[in-house]
Formats: C-alpha cells, structure tokens, sequence
C-alpha cells in the first residue's frame, strides 16, 4: 500500500466535510514521527500534521482520531492499549475503526456487486451486527474467535486472563493469521476489552490512487453513524468537501508539451 492509505485519506475526507476542528495531538511513543503541512487549510496557518491527531465537529457531535504514521515494529498490542484507554477514559461508549485490507488477498471477488465494504463488530461472538447487515456490509467471514491468534488478542487485553498464550512469530504465521495480525484486530480486541461498542469497517485495496476506496470507507462511516450528507461542508452544501491536500498528493500533473 502506498503512504497515502484508503483509512488515512478516509479521515482526512470526514475531518474536511464535517469541518472538524483539531483539538489536541496524542503523543504515543509506539508511533514512529513524522510531521507535515496542515492538510486542510489553502494558506499556510503554522499547524503543524502530526502522528497522532484528535478533531471534533460540533454540528455531528463525532470525535476523529487521524493516525498519520505507522506503530513501530513490536509495540501495536501498547499502542492499542494507549488508544482504548484514551477512549475510555474520555467517556467514549461506540469506536469506529477504519482499515484497509490487501486485495490480493480477496479470494471470493463479486464483481456484479461492485466495491464491498466489510465489518467485524463485537455486539455478537461471531462478529455479526444486526445494523451492519442491513446497511448491506458484508461481515469478515474469516473472523474466528476461537483462532489461535485471535484468543491471543483477547487474552493480552483482559487482565483477568490466566490464559498464558504467545502471538506466532513471523516464521510460523499461516494464511488464517494474516487478519488477525493487522492493527485494526488489535484495536478491535483493546476496544472490546474496555467495554466498548466497536466495530471495524474494512475494505480490500490494491496499490494505486485509492481516493475511490477512502470515498467508500467514509460512506460507510457516515452510514453506520447515521452522518446524512446535509451535515456536510461542501462547496455548494450537502457534499464531501475535498481536503486541500488531496491537490498535491501524487505531485504536480506531467507537463503536456511532450507529448
């Protein structure tokens, strides 16, 4: 995947049209640094871009968490950890967590259907959600509560757990391991042990521009949270405002006189 993910450019997409305002950073040191441009504004401000960053839009009464860089290698289970507890103790009761997943690994394409948003929710064991269902997502048939590596997550973030059970190590991972082994599954388990309602929107990318996925992770954000379009900040009103980042994220356009 490119730096510019579907989940980040989703973010960026929700902060710009709910016209989100920043209000703090999180500095957690299981992110590596990175800092940037304000990614919103046309004029330069001085607002720094940071790993880590937390907006809220008044007219939608949502909290966003835009995480611009990845967790250093080894630390996600800490990170997530940092992050639930923030959640929690912020008085959060419903998480929304977005992610991208590899395409390749999409072994059961339906193209009649067109792109797919998938989800994994914690309101039944098997990952089902009842709401999820009728806005037509598709529930991650590969979730396996019983799954080494899933009861390996559970287990880390339940401090009741007598369970004493080791992550594989990169050598031993098989194909069933590979989503328990991404951020959001360490997220969804964090979440759900501190309580809360979460539910993971996910859907399969494939390296290239992947605007049209991060338009279809925010819809579907907007659609599990009840967000209609009339909240929304565009241009002529009722519309997705475009972050102005967005204008420069692949470069400038090549220059037509040689052609």
């Amino acid at each position: 995947m490119l730096d510019f993910d579907s989940r980040q450019l989703a973010v960026d997409l929700l902060v710009s049209s709910t016209a989100a305002e920043r209000v703090g950073y999180l500095d957690d040191l299981n992110l590596l640094p990175c800092v940037g441009n304000d990614a919103y504004g046309p004029l330069p401000c001085g607002d720094l871009a940071l790993p880590l960053e937390v907006y809220e839009s008044s007219s939608t009464a949502i909290t966003l968490a835009q995480q611009r860089s990845p967790v250093a290698k080894g630390m996600m289970i800490k990170f997530a950890e940092n992050i639930a507890e923030f959640a929690a103790s912020s008085g959060k009761k419903d998480v929304i967590v977005l992610s991208s997943l590899d395409f390749q690994r999409l072994h059961n394409l339906d193209l009649s259907r067109g792109p797919q948003v998938y989800y994994l929710s914690n309101t039944e064991s098997d990952g089902r959600d009842d709401h999820c269902e009728r806005l037509g997502f598709g529930r991650l048939g590969e979730f396996d509560s019983e799954g080494r590596c899933w009861k390996y997550l559970s287990s880390v973030f339940d401090k009741n757990s007598k369970e004493d059970l080791t992550f594989p190590s990169e050598d031993e991972l098989e194909d069933i391991d590979y989503y328990p082994s991404l951020p959001f599954a360490a997220l969804f388990s964090a979440f759900k042990a501190r309580g809360l309602k979460v539910t993971c929107l996910l859907c399969y990318c494939s390296e290239g521009d992947n605007i049209p996925d991060a338009f279809l992770l925010a819809e579907a954000a907007s659609k599990l949270t009840g967000l209609t379009p009339d909240k929304f900040h565009g241009e002529e009103g009722g519309k997705w405002r475009i972050p102005y980042s967005w204008k420069s994220m692949y470069g400038a356009p090549p220059d037509m006189s040689m052609f």
